[in-house]
Formats: C-alpha cells, structure tokens, sequence
C-alpha cells in the first residue's frame, strides 16, 4: 500500500481498538457520560505516557515521527495482543513492513511432501493458500465438503473473494459472518505485514464494490496469523457438521498457510464426511 493507505489504515485501526476499551478495562474511572463507545484520546495518551496532542496526531493518520518504544507503550496502553502489536509496528513504522517482492501471476509450487499431507488427511478438508489468500491446493475432502475448486476459475480463486462472491458458502456456514471473520483476521495480518504490497489497496476496493457486506466486516475484523475456531456446516447432503478450524503458515520460501477442517470427535461428523466420500467414489 502507499503512505497515505498505510496512515489510513493506521488510523481506522487506532480507532477501532480505542473503541472497543471500557475505562474499567484499564482502571480508569467511567466519568460522565461518554458520547462515543470507548477510551478517550485523552485516556490512552494518559496511559500510554505521550502527549495527547501527539498521540491525536498519530491516530489521526499524520506523517509524524515514531519510536518502537513509544508504540510498545501505546500497545500496552490498548492491550493489543502479539499480532495485533506487529500490525501496529508494520503501519506505524514505514521500514517494518516487509519488502518481500511482488508475487508473480505463477501460483506457488506446492512441493511433493505437501501434496502427500494433503492426500493424507483423508477425514480433514484443507485448504492452502499463498498471502493473497488465492487458493493454490485443496484434498477431495475440501471439493466434498465445501465445492470443487476446479471448476472456478484460477484468477477468481481467491479464499476470501470465494466467500462473499459464492451463495454455497453462506448457506452451507450456520454462522457465516463468524467463518468470514477468522479468514479477514488472517487477512488482515497479511495486509499489516505486507505494506509495500499494492495488491491489497486494489483488491478490498474491488471487495468493497463487489459486496456491501465486506467494508463493515473488513472495518470490524480483527488481526490473527492464527485463529482457531469451531465452525457449523449444514451440508446440503450430509446435514449438521461441525469442525474444528485450525491455521497455519507453512515454512519454506513460499508464504503458503494450511487450513484445516478437523472433525468434532463428540459429533458424526468425521463418519458423515467419509460417506460423502464413498458416494463421489474418492474414498480409499
């Protein structure tokens, strides 16, 4: 992104994080009534040890300078959690961003140890993705349970584009804007590390036009590389089914992440997802 979305983006995320403090979160007295949710400028500056004309400054989105000392103390001020403090840094200071290189049109090479992963988690959908969140491998459990990636085209093959753009996803999800959001917070990291990466301006305009839907929720999200979560599925022929979800990078000179549906044990749904299988003739 340019300076001017890297400071924008900085701001938006200051606000969104002030917001959702109470004064009680950090021992400070409630006041009169407040005209807006959240801590004051005023509070977090208190509590950050910087002048509040300073710190409206920085949460405003001017070009000023910062320190890795003072952002630690703003961090700790509006208790950011580890991946939030590095989208923090990445906005905050130009030079924190990561400078990988553009990525090409070719999608990363998937070795031949993790196609054998993928053909080995037979009872487990997964997904991999590169950090446009474009989807470059999935198993037949990932085509059975949720659609075959083949039949989309490769240029609209993007996990995130897939979710808003596809109806399947959000009758299939019983919480759909829950699933949305552990795939923006992944999203988001990536944006926060990647601030030299134009592609990300250009996609969440395209975003923002292609469902209304997406800007509250991409305002809203929050910053994981990570998040685990349990998700419920109404499959259209195998009904309730319910995962654990869980992410994660995987090491190499790709920037590639492994999402992987892992069955409830309480449920059937390990024993529903093999009969899908058996009935497409993919089983082994």
């Amino acid at each position: 992104m340019n300076r001017t979305a890297r400071l924008q983006a900085l701001s938006a995320f200051l606000q969104s994080q002030r917001a959702k403090l109470k004064p009680a979160d950090v021992g400070l007295p409630e006041g009169v009534r407040r005209r807006t949710p959240g801590l004051r400028r005023e509070e977090v500056a208190q509590l950050a040890g910087v002048s509040a004309t300073w710190y409206t400054w920085l949460e405003q989105g001017r070009s000023i300078q910062v320190s890795a000392a003072v952002l630690d103390s703003i961090a700790a001020a509006l208790r950011l959690t580890v991946d939030e403090r590095k989208y923090l840094y990445s906005l905050a200071m130009e030079s924190a961003g990561s400078f990988a290189p553009s990525m090409t049109k070719e999608p990363p090479r998937i070795d031949a140890s993790l196609r054998h992963i993928l053909k080995e988690l037979v009872s487990c959908p997964t997904i991999i993705s590169d950090r446009h969140c474009q989807i470059v491998g999935w198993n037949e459990a990932a085509a059975q349970m949720f659609i075959d990636f083949e039949l989309v085209p490769a240029e609209k093959r993007n996990l995130i584009r897939i979710l808003f753009e596809r109806p399947e996803f959000r009758r299939l999800a019983v919480n759909w804007e829950l699933f949305i959001r552990g795939f923006l917070s992944i999203f988001r990291s990536y944006y926060g590390e990647y601030v030299n990466d134009e592609w990300y301006e250009r996609f969440l305009g395209e975003m923002s036009e292609l469902d209304p839907d997406f800007q509250r929720l991409w305002m809203e999200s929050k910053v994981s590389s990570a998040p685990e979560m349990v998700v419920e599925f109404r499959h259209a022929k195998a009904g309730k089914m319910q995962f654990h979800l869980t992410s994660f990078t995987v090491h190499g000179e790709s920037d590639l992440r492994c999402s992987v549906y892992t069955p409830d044990p309480d449920t059937r749904t390990e024993e529903k997802l093999r009969q899908l299988l058996l009935r497409s003739g993919k089983s082994r």
